[in-house]
């Protein structure tokens, strides 16, 4: 993920915040495609689904390794 691979998809991010231990919080039918993962601590990470595909942009993936290291749970040589 660090290298920002221009095929990461979101199940494959899904599995890695799995993996850090956060979990999606559900919002109902009118949560479009706007998805929250939240972990231990509450710390939130806030994304859209991408769509119609699912490969994720490099934005997103650049917020969720900075949300990460921020957080403690990567570092930059991982």
């Amino acid at each position: 993920m660090l290298s920002n691979p221009k095929d990461f998809t979101w199940d494959e991010l899904v599995r890695l915040l799995e993996y850090y231990r956060y979990s999606e919080r559900k919002k109902g039918k009118t949560g479009g495609s706007r998805r929250k993962f939240v972990d231990e601590k509450n710390a939130v990470i806030s994304l859209h689904k991408p769509h119609p595909g699912n490969i994720m942009k490099v934005y997103a993936i650049n917020l969720v390794i900075d949300h990460l290291v921020a957080n403690g749970k990567l570092t930059k040589n991982e």
